[in-house]
């Protein structure tokens, strides 16, 4: 089994958090892996940048450290990142989602990370 170590204590951005997870995965797809949430839902079903091991773990070393600097206020900042590029059809959910982040509700960044590892590659991670 493979093991895919994030240092978590290097991740104060969602920036931080893809280029963490290529260093870990060293993949050669690494170049094309689109650093959004959708590439990386991608990554972990078999697509660009994910590891190349059937069986393996990622160990998410310090994630209290990564949860703090992925919460909110970095929820907020990819939020109003969202919105200036946004399609005008989706503007009304964003802007909700960004005035819930202003008040503490809502996922998180970290949230979002933690649940798409939980969707898309069940039992993978490990919070450490």
């Amino acid at each position: 089994m493979a093991i895919f170590v994030l240092d978590g204590a290097s991740i104060r951005s969602l920036d931080d958090f893809w280029w963490v997870l290529m260093d870990a995965f060293d993949s050669p797809g690494r170049q094309y892996f689109g650093r959004n949430l959708d590439a990386f839902a991608d990554c972990l079903s078999g697509g660009p940048g994910g590891p190349e091991a059937d069986d393996y773990v990622v160990e998410w070393h310090d994630h209290a450290v990564s949860r703090e600097h992925l919460g909110y206020p970095e929820t907020v900042r990819q939020l109003e990142l969202r919105l200036a590029r946004c399609h005008p059809s989706n503007r009304a959910a964003v802007e909700a989602r960004l005035a819930a982040a202003h008040d503490g509700r809502g996922q998180t960044v970290f949230d979002q990370l933690v649940g798409i590892f939980e969707s898309r590659a069940p039992g993978v991670l490990r919070l450490q």
